[in-house]
């Protein structure tokens, strides 16, 4: 292979590397909560999004807000969470951890609206 082709190639390859790496960096892990102390969380959906790569409600919980993580929007839809389910107003209770850096942001592991329990995780 000549000296050229080589230095293609290998751009080439970094180039691939490089492409495939960004939606790795992208979206965050989830070692900034605490897994070790569950907390389950009862409130009022005071606003929700219902978006990728996570959607959220924000909870109140005896006036105090919570901004609680949900699985992306994919997920919810195939378990059966749907946007309508999140409206403000209504009752939620979550179980999931605190996050490590944000005290009033839970990572949740499920939701129950009404008599609805769904997985996210």
């Amino acid at each position: 292979m000549h000296a050229k082709a080589m230095v293609h190639t290998a751009l080439l390859v970094a180039s691939v590397l490089t492409a495939l790496s960004v939606p790795l960096a992208a979206h965050h892990g989830w070692t900034g909560y605490d897994e070790k102390k569950p907390l389950t969380l009862t409130g009022t959906v005071k606003a929700f999004e219902y978006e990728n790569p996570h959607g959220f409600v924000d909870l109140d919980v005896d006036g105090k807000v919570w901004r609680v993580v949900l699985a992306p929007t994919s997920r919810m839809q195939a378990r059966g969470l749907t946007r309508e389910m999140l409206k403000a107003g209504t009752r939620a209770t979550v179980v999931g951890y605190a996050n490590r850096q944000t005290p009033t942001e839970l990572r949740a592991e499920r939701i129950t609206i009404g008599d609805k329990t769904t997985e996210l995780r």
